[in-house]
């Protein structure tokens, strides 16, 4: 049995909340011998994955297909021009809640294509890992015989810079029956560059198109829900570390996040222009080191140590939001042999959480509250 302990970051997702979930359709159908095939070889290099939790520790024995795989006939035509809102009603009733596994795919064939659920448990790893998966697993499905170690390799080593152990026993978080409202939003492209270019002579400062547009999701859900939050507005924002951190570096499999707030008083978002929160948002961003994640990570220690595992969340939906950036998601690299996906949805919600997605010409904001 292998076996690995969960990291700092980690333990934000041992309830089990936040999973990764995504609706992939496919116009042209998929044959899934060959998905089935590469999930079995994948369980050997991305074995976290296949594994599962509990005190501390991921832990994984052996891969037997019907823990992780199940394909289902619908005598149905999928709808891709449904509203939003009911794709991911509709839909959600086909994924599995009850399995102990980190990971699940469900695979859908319609009369007019193919959809994949797969489904990972936060705590196997965060967004970059979830791709990172499904673009080897994409891969091997349009190249069996290539050698998997020359493909793939990823690093699992999740206390490399600094060594921890998590005891806890935390009950797994149960999925609450809320009346979530969805709301999305096209933004121009090209508006957004002109604001950044607008910003910067005005302000002085450059700031990015995330800045731009957390600014603007800021702006509008303290303008939807002005009688929920109280005189702090807290905005977080997940940043990548793999870039900055050479330890990890762009084949680390885990959750290699920093979870930044900015607080803003309330009140001051009704009088502060896109630009003016975009540009405190940028100057608030953290410097991204070894030193100043080391301090991140101790932080979780002490909260730990203090006994005060009710903070361990990525974000407080009552004082605050989530932005996440899916913009530059590798559609490319999810071609599992007829093509990339026809159509991507993101089927994970939270209560005031957003997602930022784009197509070719616009940004979409994606709000839940």
């Amino acid at each position: 049995m292998r076996v690995l302990n969960i990291s700092q970051v980690d333990t934000i997702f041992a309830n089990g909340s936040y999973p990764i979930e995504f609706l992939f359709f496919y116009k042209h159908k998929l044959q899934t011998d060959k998905i089935r095939s590469a999930l079995r070889k994948l369980s050997s290099s991305f074995w976290p994955v296949f594994g599962e939790y509990g005190d501390g520790i991921i832990y994984f024995d052996k891969y037997e297909e019907k823990n992780y795989f199940i394909e289902e006939v619908i005598d149905e035509e999928f709808e891709i021009d449904g509203e939003e809102i009911n794709i991911s009603q509709g839909n959600r009733r086909f994924i599995p809640t009850d399995s102990k596994k980190l990971f699940f795919l469900k695979v859908l064939q319609y009369k007019n294509g193919t959809i994949l659920f797969p489904k990972l448990n936060h705590m196997a790893g965060d967004g970059y890992s979830y791709f990172y998966f499904l673009s080897a697993l994409a891969m091997l499905c349009k190249n069996s015989n290539q050698a998997l170690e020359k493909m793939f390799s990823p690093c699992h080593e999740r206390t490399m810079l600094k060594d921890f152990q998590y005891r806890i026993k935390v009950p797994y978080l149960k999925t609450e029956n809320r009346n979530l409202t969805l709301k999305v939003e096209k933004i121009p492209k090209s508006s957004i560059r002109t604001i950044i270019k607008e910003t910067s002579s005005n302000f002085g400062k450059a700031v990015s198109t995330n800045d731009i547009l957390s600014a603007m999701i800021v702006k509008k859900l303290t303008e939807i829900r002005a009688d929920q939050f109280g005189n702090e507005f807290h905005l977080t924002i997940p940043i990548d570390v793999r870039s900055q951190i050479k330890e990890y570096g762009r084949y680390f499999f885990g959750n290699a996040l920093m979870f930044h707030v900015t607080e803003f008083i309330t009140k001051e978002i009704f009088e502060c222009s896109i630009e003016e929160l975009a540009v405190e948002i940028r100057t608030g961003m953290p410097e991204i080191n070894k030193e100043n994640y080391l301090k991140y990570l101790k932080s979780f220690e002490e909260i730990i140590m203090n006994k005060q595992t009710e903070k361990l969340k990525p974000y407080n939906p009552e004082t605050g939001c989530l932005v996440t950036n899916l913009s530059a998601m590798p559609s490319d690299k999810l071609d599992f042999g007829t093509g990339n996906p026809d159509f991507i949805y993101p089927l994970t919600t939270g209560k005031n959480a957003a997602a930022i997605l784009s197509d070719k010409d616009n940004f979409i904001l994606r709000l839940v509250y």
